[in-house]
């Protein structure tokens, strides 16, 4: 029965995204009711996942594997251990809170929307346990379709231009990821005498390729994880999707999304590629640490909150690819655990700035000011999620970014204390764009008498983002819950990549 909870936990979305095709027309009230029971399923058996989970092992537990294409040894293969683990909690618990947070917003084909939001889902899903390179890019490739027309039909006004901006980012680099995979496994197949891409086969093959093929290999894998994370220069794409996106579809891109390309470096450029890894972790860390300080001085200057969110996420996203590359015990674990606190933090941030929106129908700074007075309890919540995202001791953007930076300091692969002392200048932006932002918004007199009708949050809104606030709390105070589960798995990952790169550790 174990061995087929991931298959319950990746059909479960799927079967119900098929369900809601099926439901009648006109019974808007009865799609979101089954849509949040789905996504809430899926919650439950990811929970009862984690309880069965033994965190002192890094191997791949709750595996299940059926031969797909025989001939080519390619397997719908599955798998977690850890890092996908916190991953897969962290996208099971978002997904019923968007699909909440949407009640109001989304009025127009509401059945067609809730097919999305639960087909993306598994999409995710299933991206973070694919043992298998070719069901990973099936996976990888599937999440564009909804994420496309969850822009391009519920989002602003540029929202075909910033749908199509986000495909073709997204594809282009794909291609260089199938390309590598299609060369990894004809490389494998010379050495064990057959074609796969099976994961756990290509762990054994990578590290043995030669290093002046290697190279490219690792470039065209990290090229594809860069654009989806993304790290400087590949962030164009980011800002205009999160500015065009509803919430709901700005929530999971932040939260969840941007995820799935440092999962990716984690899980495939580092075990695979180990030696390329260390030659190349020294370049793109400086590129790191160039995203931290430029999203943090772009977010500064910015008029629209929403934006001003969504260049955070360049800045604090480079703190985890920072970390990955600084190859310690310490940076990898604040990397994984900063995955979860940005996907908290930023998705609750959007949540706010969503709820304020509907209100207003602007996201304007400059229309806001003196808020606290009408809408205390928005005030509150809004102080304490801006609090984590800049990471205030007690609260969990504190944790990933104090071990990013601990790990970093002792880097062995980066060699020099810059890469900390410039990364650490994004937590000053970070409290600079963020405490400056909700000066204006919430503090000082009320300017605009059109803000004096201002309702505060409803009990739906609280429903949504209290659980949100335990988590940034819980992780704040008592880390070890979640740190213990990623520990085997990360130092594994290292273990890797210190056997086969001994002279450069």
């Amino acid at each position: 029965m174990e061995s087929y909870l991931l298959t319950y936990l990746l059909f479960t979305p799927i079967i119900g995204s098929v369900v809601i095709l099926l439901l009648p027309k006109g019974k808007e009230s009865l799609i979101r009711w089954f849509g949040v029971a789905v996504s809430t399923i899926a919650f439950i058996i990811s929970v009862v996942i984690y309880f069965k989970f033994d965190s002192s092992l890094s191997v791949f537990q709750f595996t299940h594997q059926i031969q797909w294409v025989k001939s080519l040894h390619i397997s719908y293969s599955v798998g977690i251990d850890g890092i996908s683990l916190l991953l897969i909690l962290l996208t099971t618990f978002i997904s019923p809170l968007t699909l909440i947070s949407s009640w109001s917003a989304i009025k127009k084909n509401v059945k067609l929307f809730t097919f999305f939001m639960l087909f993306l889902e598994a999409a995710m899903i299933g991206v973070f346990v694919s043992l298998d390179l070719f069901l990973f890019y099936v996976f990888w490739e599937s999440m564009l379709i909804p994420m496309y027309f969850i822009i391009g039909i519920w989002g602003g006004e540029r929202r075909i231009y910033a749908s199509v901006k986000f495909f073709v980012f997204t594809m282009a680099g794909s291609l260089l990821m199938l390309v590598a995979i299609i060369w990894l496994a004809v490389y494998a197949s010379n050495q064990i005498g057959y074609f796969t891409t099976n994961l756990l086969e290509l762990y054994r093959v990578g590290p043995t390729v030669p290093h002046e093929i290697q190279r490219y290999m690792f470039l065209a894998f990290f090229i594809s994880f860069a654009i989806k994370v993304p790290i400087f220069p590949l962030h164009t794409w980011l800002p205009d999707a999160h500015v065009e996106a509803p919430t709901a579809g700005s929530v999971i891109l932040a939260g969840v999304l941007l995820k799935m390309g440092t999962y990716g470096i984690l899980r495939f450029c580092l075990p695979l590629f180990p030696q390329s890894t260390v030659l190349y972790a020294p370049y793109i860390s400086v590129l790191a640490v160039i995203g931290i300080i430029y999203g943090a001085l772009v977010a500064m200057i910015q008029k629209d909150m929403k934006k001003l969110v969504a260049y955070s996420s360049v800045s604090h996203l480079g703190f985890v690819v920072l970390g990955i590359f600084a190859l310690t015990p310490e940076s990898v674990q604040g990397a994984v655990i900063q995955m979860v606190n940005h996907g908290l933090s930023t998705g609750a941030l959007f949540l706010l700035v969503g709820i304020i929106y509907e209100r207003t129908h602007t996201r304007e700074i400059a229309y806001y000011g003196g808020i606290a007075k009408l809408v205390p309890i928005y005030a509150t919540i809004l102080m304490i999620v801006s609090l984590s995202s800049i990471g205030l001791p007690g609260l969990n953007g504190f944790i990933g970014e104090f071990l990013i930076l601990l790990g970093s300091f002792q880097s062995q692969v980066l060699g020099s204390w810059w890469f900390v002392i410039f990364g650490a200048t994004g937590v000053i932006f970070a409290a600079v764009y963020l405490l400056w932002m909700y000066e204006r918004v919430v503090w000082g007199k009320v300017t605009n008498p059109k803000l004096e009708s201002l309702k505060d949050m409803n009990a739906r809104e609280l429903v949504v983002l209290i659980p949100i606030l335990i988590f940034i709390v819980w992780i704040g105070v008592y880390p070890n819950t979640f740190l213990s589960v990623s520990h085997a798995a990360t130092q594994g990952i290292l273990h890797t990549v210190s056997s086969f790169t001994f002279n450069f550790l």
